[in-house]
């Protein structure tokens, strides 16, 4: 009998042991695997023991839930990492979602267990003081996978609705302008003032934390690592630290137009009749309970009762027969819309916002022909309309993304003015040099043969293979995961570059001089080979670093000897 394997989705909360359930380092002892983001393993390597680690980078999510679901399946128990909890912006959510692809049910697929962390929003708020008293929310300013404009509309709701709010993933290094808009919107609803709070790698080494406001927070360092917690409009800096009241004025005070909201006029007797400090009021109200009990069937009380309101607040107002002011008005009249009574119109918009497909691929006018017709230029212009985007890669393509429901439509609309289409993503991509307009056209051949049978082939990471028609190599194909240069009719092969980084280099040059009608089964070889055995997200030179020998060829360290202080993380 198949062994039973198991999913464990693991929430380890801000990253020290402290705040780590007992529950969370239970599951992460009882695994065989463990599978997560590099720096959430290095968080966790004290409570290892002889498990198998499976660590990736940024934006390798799904991949990580797609190879912790087969692990599983293979009946091994696997830890799936996430910090905070694991599922607020965690890991929980994309393993679900792998397993509904395949059908998975409860009663007969593998075991599931959630086990839940103290989320960023939570922790960042311990540390600066009570800024979520009352309702928050949490939005991500992240648009890898959420378009911009959503977020956009997010924020915007949130800021009429006076919530608090926490912004995760505000700011990167590639991502700047994200958390410059979001307070130009916030601005919109919100005092200037406005308690904020910056907190950095809350419970960790290097925590930080900065008390600000909402007018001067982009003063500071804000980073991907940073939670940004902003006030409502009742939240108040106090010694430092950020309070925002449980509950807003109205909820104790409907008959006032304008609502006090500091603490010491909200917790007045006036405000809080009911408190045990105030033995008077409270007898008095005990008396009133009894009065309006044996008077349960007059038709005041039908007049006065509103459904749903505690006793105790409604006696307190029976004593005050006082005549209606518009804000009670305005209270009245919300609950009956609630009842399906009224229309009350607002003066805003409720829409719900529609999934929307967006359709994805790279095109180009040739494999080694770079120019383009006009056609061509005016079909890219109508595929893509006002809502689509269209940019040009590295890789000597134009990345397309088109919301739609008929790529179909697209795809042929494309091939039709002559468009190679290739698939985006963890892919094989094939790019050549313009072999001079032809004139050195002996690699040619070659080049077609690669992209006929390497293009768009799924892999573990994104691979770009490089083709070059003679030794000048302009087109950089050394800078490739695979290079291939046609030199004096044969073809020096490199493998394993690191493009970009502060460790960048070229790839290692593993052969001179192979045969023409040897190369390209050569280099299948060597991506057949990285296919088969890579770890999910593990780029081609990590993967050739790691197991040392590549299709016969022994690994090379070419890696700078350089001490670098560790990068900020990245998304």
């Amino acid at each position: 009998m198949t062994k039973q394997g198991k999913l464990l989705l693991i929430g380890f909360g801000p990253g020290n042991f402290e705040h780590i359930t007992f529950r969370a380092k239970e599951a992460i002892e009882e695994s065989d695997l463990i599978i997560g983001y590099k720096t959430y393993v290095e968080l966790i390597r004290d409570l290892l023991t002889d498990q198998e680690v499976i660590s990736t980078g940024m934006t390798e999510e799904v991949s990580r839930a797609q190879e912790a679901v087969r692990q599983a399946e293979l009946g091994r128990k696997v830890a799936v990492i996430s910090s905070g909890d694991a599922g607020v912006y965690g890991m929980a959510g994309l393993v679900y979602e792998v397993l509904m692809a395949q059908g998975w049910t409860e009663e007969t697929g593998v075991g599931m267990e959630v086990v839940p962390g103290i989320s960023a929003i939570n922790s960042c708020a311990s540390l600066i003081g009570a800024p979520i008293m009352h309702d928050a929310c949490t939005i991500s300013l992240s648009d890898h996978l959420t378009p911009w404009k959503l977020i956009e509309k997010r924020i915007e709701a949130a800021g009429q609705a006076d919530f608090v709010v926490a912004l995760y993933n505000p700011k990167s290094g590639r991502r700047t302008r994200q958390i410059v808009e979001a307070q130009k919107i916030l601005l919109k609803y919100r005092d200037p003032n406005t308690p904020v709070g910056l907190v950095k790698s809350a419970y960790r080494e290097r925590q930080h934390i900065v008390m600000t406001n909402l007018q001067d927070m982009l003063d500071n360092e804000i980073g991907m690592l940073t939670t940004v917690i902003i006030g409502n409009s009742t939240t108040k800096m106090y010694d430092g630290k950020m309070i925002t009241p449980r509950g807003y004025q109205r909820k104790y005070t409907l008959d006032r137009p304008v609502e006090p909201m500091s603490p010491r006029e909200r917790l007045s007797p006036e405000q809080e009749p009911w408190a045990l400090e105030q033995p008077e009021l409270f007898n008095r109200k005990r008396g009133a309970r009894r009065r309006h009990q044996t008077n349960d069937q007059s038709s005041e009380k039908d007049n006065n009762h509103v459904d749903g309101k505690d006793d105790d607040e409604q006696i307190v107002k029976s004593e005050k027969k006082t005549e209606k002011t518009p804000v009670m008005e305005l209270a009245t009249e919300a609950l009956a819309t609630l009842h399906g009574e009224t229309t009350v119109d607002t003066g805003t918009n409720v829409v719900q916002q529609p999934i929307e497909s967006i359709f994805e691929l790279g095109v180009k006018p040739g494999v080694v022909n770079k120019r383009f017709t006009p056609e061509q230029m005016v079909t890219l212009a109508e595929v893509v309309g006002e809502k689509g985007t269209m940019e040009y890669s590295t890789n000597h393509q134009i990345r397309l993304r088109i919301p739609t429901e008929n790529p179909e439509e697209i795809t042929e609309k494309l091939q039709s003015v002559g468009f190679i289409l290739v698939p985006v993503g963890d892919v094989a991509s094939v790019k050549a040099c313009d072999f001079c307009y032809g004139e050195k056209q002996e690699g040619i051949p070659y080049a077609l043969e690669l992209h006929e049978k390497l293009s768009g082939l799924d892999l573990p990471k994104r691979l770009n293979i490089g083709v070059n028609g003679c030794g000048m190599a302009c087109y950089q194909p050394v800078m490739d995961d695979i290079g291939i240069v046609f030199r004096r009719g044969r073809f020096d092969l490199f493998v394993g570059a690191k493009p970009v980084g502060r460790t960048g280099h070229t790839g290692q040059p593993v052969a001179e001089g192979v045969e023409p009608d040897k190369i390209v089964g050569l280099v299948q070889k060597i991506v057949h080979e990285y296919k088969e055995n890579a770890y999910p997200n593990e780029r081609l030179f990590k993967y050739f670093r790691r197991v040392k020998k590549l299709a016969g060829f022994e690994f090379v360290d070419m890696m700078p000897k350089i001490s670098l202080e560790p990068a900020p993380c990245e998304d």
